[in-house]
């Protein structure tokens, strides 16, 4: 299993960008609710760029979901095809504005 990583990286225009890599899942999705809580005062818009997500069980789409019931969140992509299919299959993929990084 890959360990995950999260960093955040807030701006002066009060988006945060919360950069997730490697597996979550119910024993290790604690470190993003963690940062996301600690960086969620005077956020514009929680940027969770998602790029490098090895791997996200129904933990991380929780997390994905309650945060996105508590302030504006946006999906740095292009998703990773599990993610995808993950947001697909559940129906939570047009809850999300999905940025590609391209863009």
């Amino acid at each position: 299993m890959e360990s995950p990583r999260v960093t955040a990286q807030s701006g002066a225009d009060g988006v945060c960008v919360v950069s997730c890599a490697g597996e979550f899942d119910q024993d290790t999705v604690g470190e993003l609710r963690a940062v996301c809580e600690r960086v969620g005062a005077g956020v514009s818009l929680l940027v969770l760029d998602v790029r490098n997500v090895a791997f996200a069980d129904s933990s991380f789409l929780n997390i994905l979901i309650r945060l996105r019931n508590t302030r504006p969140v946006a999906l740095q992509g292009p998703l990773p095809s599990q993610l995808h299919r993950l947001l697909e299959l559940t129906g939570a993929l047009a809850l999300f504005e999905v940025r590609d990084a391209a863009a």
